[in-house]
């Protein structure tokens, strides 16, 4: 009894902190969204699709490009640090991938809207280089730079994971492969990705979930329509003060990233069991 109660007492501290940073604001977030003038009803939802319908589609299909991008790049990546013949390309590869991850996204989004912007240092870089003229610069800051963003950001993550889980395969399957003259490329599609399938699922739905969330990129890089439901918010609180609408677009992002949650939670249970 005195043991659970000690037990009780450690964990206290952090329930706390999730009951009311996170339970509370999730209850009242939804709660809100239902709360139209001094009654409940489906008012809000109903302006939220006839506003954002196009933004909703565009933040889906946004995120769903990121997410494919960041799992072909963290299998190439993780496929040549674990099959990678050149040591010293694969240690400089292994020092290099990893700084995105310690990079805020509030840091990603300004550095890459100057990078990316028609004056900005990737189009002086070639325009100093020949490769373009002044008036052939095109600017990124648009959906094209959001992906860009996204990519860069969370690729190092998803790779982390998924090179670990390629670093402890048996290695005995893939020496065999070799032996029988399977090339590089073959030995990583039908041997190693099938067995971290799991790992780099993870990895691509927390990503999805993580950018879903974000605020900062497509406020300094998209400032055009379509945008992303995170800004549409944003907008409806700041300029409109209309927390209703708001929490009911919230409501709506939740369930978009509760549909990608359920496929974790599926693909946990198939671990377990």
């Amino acid at each position: 009894m005195q043991t659970r109660f000690l037990a009780l007492l450690l964990v206290l501290p952090a329930l706390i902190v999730i009951v009311l940073f996170f339970i509370v604001p999730l209850f009242a977030s939804i709660l809100g969204a239902f709360e139209v003038g001094d009654s409940f009803g489906l008012g809000n939802f109903s302006k939220s699709f006839d506003l954002y319908s196009r933004d909703m589609i565009f933040t889906v299909v946004i995120v769903s490009i990121s997410t494919v991008l960041i799992g072909l790049l963290s299998i190439a990546i993780g496929g040549y640090l674990t099959l990678g013949e050149n040591p010293r390309s694969v240690a400089i590869l292994r020092w290099l991938y990893r700084w995105p991850m310690f990079i805020p996204f509030i840091v990603v989004g300004q550095v890459l809207r100057t990078f990316l912007a028609k004056n900005g240092l990737m189009n002086n870089i070639l325009v100093s280089l020949g490769i373009l003229t002044p008036l052939q610069t095109t600017g990124f800051l648009d959906w094209r730079g959001i992906v860009i963003a996204f990519v860069w950001k969370q690729t190092p993550f998803v790779t982390l994971l998924v090179a670990g889980a390629m670093a402890s395969l048996d290695r005995s399957t893939i020496e065999a492969a070799r032996n029988l003259g399977a090339s590089r490329l073959r030995i990583l599609i039908e041997i190693v990705v099938p067995q971290i399938s799991g790992t780099l699922l993870v990895g691509l739905i927390l990503s999805f979930v993580t950018m879903m969330s974000v605020l900062s990129v497509p406020l300094m890089i998209n400032a055009q329509s379509p945008t992303m439901l995170t800004a549409d918010i944003a907008f409806r609180i700041n300029a409109h003060g209309d927390y209703g609408v708001a929490n009911a677009l919230g409501v709506i992002s939740l369930l978009l990233t509760a549909g990608v949650a359920l496929i974790y939670l599926r693909q946990t249970m198939k671990d377990r069991l």
